[in-house]
């Protein structure tokens, strides 16, 4: 048989315009969120690919004050020649930091790859060779942008491991973190731990105060894809559109995972001589259920790993919050846990059934992030359909989301006895805010405290606090059996209304 040749030349000249077109990148139209579910679609469609690791030699077993060593030049930050508003900076893969992610600048219809380049890292006391640095990527990078100072651009924002990041607001360091994605935390089957393995940045004009950053996620059973709006400020707003697909079934799905450390604190001494009273990212967390109840759980470091959780319909928000600002709460002069940003998370639309779960792990150190938080769906995304969420992150610290009544100021936790020594336990709560403030001199404060079948209450006391300008609750009570946890719950109220969010308190086995 010939082959077929095309009849004219128009005929000619329209084929090779059609190869061209399928030859060229497919970022010729405007770039969306849309592109990037079809690339999630089709990555769950097929089976896991790992990622290749690249590490080898130096670069694989470098420790950590020498991967440290490794900085970015910041004259070689993307958009700092022209003088943009936001600047883009770059973390080195090395040490645990071994998967290299692969970055993409949008410019109008027009997509580039950001490439690695040695030159723009400065190694310092490291030796390595070209062959050590060569097939090597980026391992994460910042944004930049002048939130405390219009003459200097901070660092507000970080991707940097797994589907890790972390954001901070005008006055804050960097302390908890967010996730896209946690997948089955906690189960004895072993966690699974998603991975953005591609981002698209989109170029912002001269004008811009927010920044657009999508990603691609991948793990050996989902497929994401998620857009980042990010908007800085004395508050830095990220808005998360995100979009799943299941490629094999998953047990527990967390959404919206905050992860944060709790070593101890004002309900728990540490275990060992420390001069510091507290040491901790966040020190509680909060809940704004559906129904207007606001719930505040106290972070603890329990001696085996502690599971709990809060059945709700459609969340008004929660968050792992740093509600102590003191810093003669800390004495930390090198990490200032006093200006660790709280994170809330405030859902878009109508997330239905499902649970609040808070994970609490013993960590020997305040190196390890031992706490967990996230929404569990009811009904889970499922294979073949995509599950489409949206929500906002708040990273907070002048002007935190409190409830608007009054609040759990602290919880200290001591010996209940009173004359001679026994086995109660005493937990001292102090509450604050308008609602206690608003009351008369002879208005009587009354506290309703249950405990669940294990802890027996023994004694409650109301006192007014005049320093802190608010209410102190005293419960005194006995655990039935020291192997189980104790659950309290306790509110303020008088003889018209409830004063108080619910405070909600875990005494871990001994």
């Amino acid at each position: 048989m010939k082959p077929c040749r095309l009849a004219t030349p128009f005929l000619q000249t329209l084929a090779r315009t059609w190869l061209l077109l399928l030859l060229l990148p497919a970022c010729v139209h405007a770039f969306d969120f849309n592109d990037i579910a079809l690339r999630a679609h089709r990555l769950a469609t097929g089976p896991y690919v790992r990622p290749v690791k690249n590490l080898s030699g130096p670069m694989a077993n470098l420790d950590y004050d020498q991967y440290r060593d490794i900085r970015f030049d910041p004259a070689k930050s993307t958009w700092r020649d022209q003088k943009l508003p936001f600047e883009l900076a770059y973390f080195h893969q090395g040490r645990t930091f071994d998967n290299p992610v692969r970055l993409h600048e949008i410019t109008g219809k027009v997509v580039r790859d950001i490439r690695f380049d040695p030159a723009a890292f400065n190694y310092g006391a490291n030796t390595l060779t070209r062959n050590d640095l060569a097939g090597l990527g980026f391992a994460g990078f910042r944004v930049h942008y002048p939130i405390n100072t219009p003459r200097y651009k901070d660092e507000v924002l970080a991707f940097l491991g797994a589907s890790y990041f972390r954001a901070v607001g005008k006055g804050q360091l960097y302390g908890l973190s967010a996730r896209g994605l946690a997948i089955d935390t906690a189960l004895s089957s072993g966690e699974e731990f998603p991975y953005f393995t591609d981002f698209w940045v989109e170029r912002p004009s001269a004008t811009d105060k927010t920044l657009t950053i999508y990603a691609l996620l991948d793990s050996p059973r989902v497929a994401g894809a998620y857009r980042f709006v990010v908007k800085p400020g004395v508050e830095t707003a990220i808005d998360v559109k995100m979009q799943l697909h299941v490629r094999a079934n998953v047990t527990k799905f967390g959404i919206a995972p905050l992860t944060s450390m709790y070593f101890f604190g004002e309900n728990q001494r540490s275990q060992v001589e420390n001069y510091r009273p507290e040491v901790h990212d966040s020190d509680g967390l909060s809940i704004h259920s559906g129904t207007g109840e606001w719930i505040w759980r106290p972070l603890v470091d329990p001696k085996r790993l502690l599971v709990t959780s809060y059945g709700l319909n459609n969340p008004a928000g929660f968050g792992l919050m740093q509600r102590d600002r003191a810093f003669s709460s800390y004495e930390d002069l090198e990490a200032h846990y006093e200006k660790r940003p709280s994170l809330w998370v405030e859902p878009k639309g109508n997330w239905g059934a499902g649970r609040v779960e808070l994970i609490q792990i013993p960590t020997p150190d305040e190196t390890n992030d031992n706490i967990v938080a996230f929404w569990v769906p009811a009904a889970p995304p499922r294979m073949g359909v995509p599950f489409d969420i949206e929500y906002r992150l708040l990273w907070q610290k002048e002007a935190e989301q409190r409830p608007p009544l009054s609040w759990v100021a602290q919880t200290r936790r001591g010996h209940g006895w009173l004359k001679k020594p026994d086995d109660s336990i005493a937990l001292l709560v102090d509450f604050e805010g308008p609602a206690l403030k608003a009351l008369g001199p002879d208005e009587k404060v009354k506290a309703v405290v249950t405990s669940d079948p294990n802890g027996t209450i023994l004694e409650t006391n109301m006192i007014r606090n005049e320093p802190g300008n608010g209410w102190r609750m005293t419960v005194r009570l006995r655990r039935v059996d020291d192997k189980l946890p104790v659950e309290l719950r306790g509110y303020l109220n008088n003889s018209t209304t409830t004063l108080s969010e619910t405070w909600s308190y875990i005494l871990p086995p001994e």
